[in-house]
C-alpha cells in the first residue's frame, strides 16, 4: 500500500494522481483532526457540568484526556486550546477539497497557508512535549490532532515543493526535486512518527496498557 502512495506522490506534477494524493492526505489529515477537537470540545463540557467526570478518553492513569484538559498548557490563551483547531481544521478541510478539486491558488495563498501550518504544527508539538515530559500524562485525541498536523504540514510543504512555490533557484531546487522524486521525503515523515511512538514507549513502557 505504501509503495502505492509513494509512487503516486513521486509522479511528475501534470500528474493528477499527484495532486489527488497531496490533498488527498490533508483532507484525511483534516477531517481526522476534526473529529478529534470535536470530541474533546464536547469532552471538556462535560467538565465543566462535572470535575470529576469520567471521560470516554480517559482510559488509564497515563491515557487520561481530563488530566491534560485540567492543566493549564490546556489553555494557553485563556481558552480551551481545541477551539483553535474547530476553526482551523475546517479551514483546511476547505483547502484540501478545493485543491481536489483541481483549484489553482495563488502564489501568497499558498506561502501564508504554509506558514500557519507550520506555526499550528509547532503549537501542536509544543503541547505534545509537554504532555510527554511535564504533564506526564497523554490524551489520545490529541495523539490524534498531532499526528495528522504532521501529516498535513509534510503533504502541504511536499506539494509547495514540487510546485517550486517558494521560487527557490535552481542550484538548490534541483537537489530539492530529486530529494522528493527519490521517495525519502515520505520515509522522513513515517521515520518521524515512529520516533515520536518510541519517545512515547520509552517515556511509559508498559503503563501504556495498565
Amino acid at each position: 500500500m505504501f509503495n502505492k502512495l509513494f509512487g503516486a506522490l513521486q509522479k511528475p506534477k501534470s500528474d493528477k494522481r499527484y495532486r489527488k494524493v497531496t490533498f488527498g492526505l490533508m483532507l484525511a489529515g483534516g477531517i481526522a483532526a476534526l473529529i478529534a477537537a470535536f470530541t474533546l470540545t464536547v469532552e471538556k463540557f462535560h467538565l465543566y457540568e462535572d470535575p470529576n467526570a469520567v471521560l470516554s478518553c480517559s482510559i488509564n492513569i497515563v491515557l487520561n484526556c481530563s488530566t491534560v484538559m485540567q492543566s493549564w498548557q490546556s489553555h494557553v490563551f485563556g481558552f480551551p486550546n481545541m477551539l483553535i483547531g474547530m476553526v482551523a481544521f475546517p479551514v483546511i478541510i476547505a483547502i484540501a477539497t478545493l485543491g481536489l478539486s483541481g483549484v489553482k491558488f495563488p502564489r501568497w495563498f499558498l506561502i501564508a497557508a504554509s506558514i500557519v501550518l507550520f506555526i499550528g504544527t509547532v503549537f501542536a508539538y509544543w503541547l505534545f512535549f509537554q504532555s510527554l515530559y511535564v504533564i506526564q500524562v497523554l490524551c489520545p485525541w490529541c495523539l490524534i490532532v498531532t499526528t495528522s498536523t504532521t501529516i498535513m504540514l509534510a503533504s502541504f510543504l511536499h506539494f509547495n515543493l514540487k510546485e517550486n512555490t517558494y521560487r527557490l533557484k535552481d542550484e538548490l531546487n534541483k537537489p530539492i526535486q530529486r530529494f522528493l522524486a527519490s521517495g525519502y521525503h515520505q520515509m522522513l515523515v513515517l521515520s518521524w512518527i515512529a520516533l515520536m511512538v518510541v519517545l512515547v514507549f520509552v517515556k511509559f513502557g508498559a503503563a501504556l496498557f495498565a
